[in-house]
């Protein structure tokens, strides 16, 4: 059995935690960029610019075919779950947000007179948008090329 340690060497698993991180700091800075203002839990919260669960699946999905051939079962697996789970952050998550602020404007207009009512809002912002999503696929696909350990960046600072 290997020894459990030996997951800081597997490269594909830490360069799509790293695209993950990566795109969840970035939404920090969109964030600043667009409200001017520095609002940290946009790094913990699900939804926004660029979708982390993109960069990191699509990170994931380059890096098994980077090191296991694009022609290799794993990379079938890994793009098929990617696509599964771009679908379900841009698809049935999106929905469901949609959902949830039409509930809460409901129950708002229906109980404004009755103030007793003390529900717990739902989440409005579960999922991305398509967009949000494209740049989260873009962004761990550059990184999985760029630090890959036969990439671009690697030939570079050799």
């Amino acid at each position: 059995m290997q020894n459990f340690g030996d997951v800081v060497h597997n490269w594909v698993l830490l360069v799509s935690f790293a695209a993950s991180l990566i795109a969840q700091v970035l939404k920090l800075v969109v964030e600043f960029a667009i409200n001017r203002k520095i609002n940290f839990r946009v790094i913990v919260e699900t939804g926004g610019m660029p979708s982390a669960h993109s960069a990191l699946v699509t990170a994931l999905a380059t890096g098994v075919g980077q090191v296991k051939g694009w022609d290799s079962v794993e990379f079938a697996i890994a793009t098929i779950f990617a696509i599964i789970v771009m679908y379900d952050a841009a698809g049935v998550r999106q929905a469901a947000g949609k959902q949830a602020r039409i509930l809460n404007q409901i129950v708002d207009e229906m109980f404004q007179e009755n103030p007793e009512f003390n529900e717990d809002r739902l989440k409005e912002l579960l999922g991305h948008t398509p967009i949000q999503v494209i740049a989260g696929s873009a962004l761990g696909i550059i990184i999985s090329l760029l630090s890959s350990p036969t990439g671009l960046l690697s030939q570079w600072l050799s």
